[in-house]
């Protein structure tokens, strides 16, 4: 069975083994408190080797918003004044391994990864620092932005390192056990760790807000449109509600697994010659290099998300950003 099948079916089967998985989860859990623990009582500490360093995280595996939290944050932070890095662990790519500062330019997801080469492509004037090791990239960033905030993508649960400001995605769901009987990467209530959790005090706002097509500037794709759906996400029936919502009819569909390179060569071959394929932005950067997607009418779903109310979230971040840089 699929984990999501597992974690969230109501049939029988899907009962049963969560059931019959439960005992592990309460040592996986067990496992997450004896590592904290660790911190807590001060036999390891965490290295803070820039400052401030802002992280947005979540308690889930799979899909949860970060990523457009990110681009939310980084655009809000510059308006704001304030120099950004953002810090992505570049997950099933060589450059995954240690750290490093991008180039400049366009990245290659086969190199840098997906979620990178997207977030490069939507925020092309933002520095980046790729990498699992985030205490080295914190280092690097440093060393070349000294006075930048570090903006992490991900590494709530990455405790080696020392988070100024720590925001959280924890919606609200039926299933709150840690892995593998549930979503949870650590216990549920360990959220309060956070500085700030979202949805809570603050909502997050999201939605489709157009379709792009990439060959065609200017073009449009017309509402009640039939079309086919192509990603690797997460949380794929998010993206499909979403596409949904903003008015077209889904007659197709294929959902691979969240990072899929996109590069089988049959991958179109299920989708109707001429139905319009829509897609997302992460699956874009790696779709393009394909020799025949410029044969198919392909779409780009845009997707905006912001959270509200904007003024109060705004002076909230603006005020705690002060106390981070008295605390330094």
């Amino acid at each position: 069975m699929h984990p999501g099948e597992v974690w969230y079916g109501k049939n029988l089967k899907a009962r049963l083994t969560r059931l019959l998985l439960l005992p592990f989860s309460w040592l996986y859990g067990m496992g997450w408190l004896a590592y904290q623990g660790v911190y807590r009582i001060g036999l390891k500490r965490p290295k803070e080797p820039h400052s401030p360093v802002v992280c947005v995280g979540n308690l889930k595996v799979g899909g949860s918003g970060k990523s457009p939290l990110v681009i939310h944050l980084a655009k809000l932070l510059r308006e704001m004044g304030h120099d950004v890095v953002i810090g992505a662990s570049g997950y099933g790519s060589p450059r995954s391994e240690g750290a490093s500062v991008t180039p400049e330019g366009e990245l290659d997801p086969k190199e840098w990864g997906d979620e990178p080469a997207m977030l490069r492509w939507v925020l092309p004037g933002v520095p980046f620092v790729v990498g699992r090791n985030r205490v080295r990239a914190a280092w690097l960033c440093h060393q070349h932005y000294p006075n930048a905030i570090l903006l992490m993508d991900d590494g709530f649960q990455h405790l080696p390192l020392k988070k100024h400001l720590s925001i959280v995605i924890d919606r609200p769901g039926p299933n709150r056990h840690c892995l593998p009987a549930g979503p949870y990467r650590e216990p549920a209530w360990l959220v309060s760790r956070a500085d700030l959790v979202l949805p809570g005090r603050f909502s997050l706002m999201g939605e489709i807000t157009g379709f792009a097509h990439p060959y065609k500037p200017g073009a449009t794709l017309e509402r009640g449109s039939k079309v086919a759906l192509l990603c690797a996400l997460g949380e794929p029936t998010h993206f499909r509600a979403s596409v949904e919502e903003s008015g077209m009819t889904v007659v197709q569909a294929l959902f691979l697994p969240d990072h899929d390179p996109l590069l089988a060569g049959n991958l179109l071959a299920p989708f109707e010659a001429k139905l319009p394929i829509v897609t997302t932005a992460k699956d874009w950067v790696k779709l393009k290099s394909r020799p025949d997607i410029g044969e198919r009418d392909l779409w780009i779903a845009t997707y905006d998300l912001h959270v509200e109310p904007s003024d109060p979230f705004r002076s909230w971040l603006e005020a705690r950003l002060r106390e981070c840089q008295a605390q330094t």
